[in-house]
């Protein structure tokens, strides 16, 4: 298999698909693996590197999709990019294509197979390309969170953690999962009054366990507003495959939050589970509505790149080693994962967002 690695072109993204180590595995295998100069460079792997484990470097992007038949790259494809796609070939990244309507059809045009990592699914129902970023994005949440809070940006003054005779910032995370759990951790650690909602019990008494400054209670509509009307910051990580992220936070709730508070939604990749969310970039990142601010990169986990790297990369190579093979079809597993697959939009919880 011929397999192309090209430079991520989204704002502000430095991750890579394949580091050379991995590249070096596929090489090994009997495959054919191309880069694009200086994809892997803010990620901290060069060229050379590559050139090393036999690896050819191409200087284009547009040489770079002329000689793969396999496209492995981080985020969804950026408009330049999508003109350079063909019929042949297998797109494999993250696609996020519910909230991406547009990039949706454009695939569906050019006839190609999009494999999307948020989507593989093993038969347990875990999401193992999914997991690392949600790890890490979920960390940022609350990173970003708590420097939002700062007055010099706008914020109401609140260290989230608190400390003698003065209270605990309050947090409210909404969701439960990988994302979510990784949030509530780092809010729990950092000492604030957390408040974490799902609807899966398991979930509910893992986070339970982080500490007693923990609160974990049923995602009942009113006790969710309740609990964002109190809310120093709101983490929305709420996830239902492959679909559009649903509004679990409305507008006029966000409204009546207290100004300097400040709300972060992960799901903004899947449209958003906040009513006033709308998609932002690393270069301009955050906005301000009803004196609320708000932070929703759509690649969060780009601002760690190095981290991201390192961690997406062992995730998805025994996938891209599967899809390199002919039976590939033959893994449930990816299968699940494909989105669009000759001209037709395939994924269950897609063709319910998009197709009417």
């Amino acid at each position: 298999m011929k397999i192309g690695v090209p430079k991520e072109v989204k704002i502000l993204e430095g991750r890579v698909a394949l580091i050379p180590a991995a590249a070096d595995e596929l090489v090994r295998s009997g495959h054919q693996v191309f880069i694009e100069s200086q994809a892997g460079v803010i990620s901290g792997y060069s060229d050379e590197q590559y050139r090393k484990v036999g690896v050819t470097v191409l200087p284009t992007a547009k040489s770079l999709y002329d000689a793969a038949t396999l496209i492995v790259k981080v985020k969804e494809p950026q408009p330049g990019e999508v003109a350079l796609l063909r019929a042949d070939q297998i797109l494999f990244s993250y696609l996020h294509l519910a909230a991406e309507p547009r990039l949706a059809q454009e695939l569906c045009g050019i006839g190609l197979t999009a494999v999307a990592f948020e989507t593989v699914q093993e038969a347990d129902g875990s999401l193992p390309l999914l997991a690392p970023m949600s790890d890490i994005a979920g960390r940022i949440a609350t990173q970003v969170g708590t420097h939002y809070l700062h007055r010099p940006l706008g914020g109401k003054g609140i260290l989230l953690g608190g400390l003698p005779a003065a209270e605990r910032g309050r947090v409210v995370v909404i969701g439960a999962g990988v994302a979510g759990g990784n949030a509530a951790r780092v809010a729990a650690g950092l000492g604030a009054e957390v408040i974490v909602f799902d609807r899966n019990r398991t979930k509910l008494m893992q986070m339970r366990d982080l500490g007693h400054n923990v609160t974990a209670l049923f995602a009942y509509e009113d006790a969710i507003k309740d609990a964002v009307l109190g809310a120093d910051l709101v983490i929305g990580a709420v996830l239902i495959t492959g679909e559009r992220a649903p509004h679990v936070v409305s507008a006029d709730t966000v409204r009546k939050m207290e100004p300097g508070s400040v709300v972060v939604d992960i799901s903004v990749d899947q449209g958003g589970c906040i009513e006033t969310t709308r998609p932002t970039t690393y270069d301009n990142p955050v906005y301000v509505w009803e004196g609320v601010t708000h932070f929703c990169v759509t690649n969060m986990p780009g601002a760690v790149p190095k981290t991201s790297t390192q961690a997406i990369c062992a995730a998805i190579l025994p996938y891209v080693q599967a899809l390199a093979q002919p039976d590939w079809r033959q893994n449930a597993a990816l299968t699940a994962g494909v989105n669009v697959d000759g001209g037709k939009i395939v994924h269950p919880g897609l063709k319910r967002s998009l197709v009417k």
